[in-house]
């Protein structure tokens, strides 16, 4: 390996804005802030969300039941369903009167 031309692979500490959790990980993200964290200066960077405060891992996103959407598709649409097959029932009885 080439000297000089990697970026500086160390420990650096990731904190979630949302919920203060910290975590440290290795990384080689550059930060010009730092914290003190079990007696040793990290970098610092800070996070909007993280798997501690994310709904998906948190669990408290609500999930959208497939049969729910279908009803609530088939509800919305059913007085023009009707209306429809109304008109056409008409048209094919008007047909037939013709005839």
């Amino acid at each position: 390996m080439k000297q000089g031309i990697h970026p500086d692979y160390r420990e650096v500490v990731f904190q979630d804005m949302q919920n203060d959790f910290k975590f440290i990980t290795r990384s080689t993200l550059q930060s010009k802030e730092t914290i003190e964290l079990d007696g040793k200066t990290y970098p610092l960077f800070k996070l909007d969300t993280s798997s501690e405060s994310h709904p998906f891992y948190t669990g408290a996103q609500t999930r959208i039941v497939e049969t729910g959407r279908v009803e609530k598709f088939r509800q919305k649409f059913a007085a023009k369903t009707e209306a429809v097959n109304a008109a056409a029932a008409e048209a094919t009885a008007a047909k037939a009167r013709r005839k």
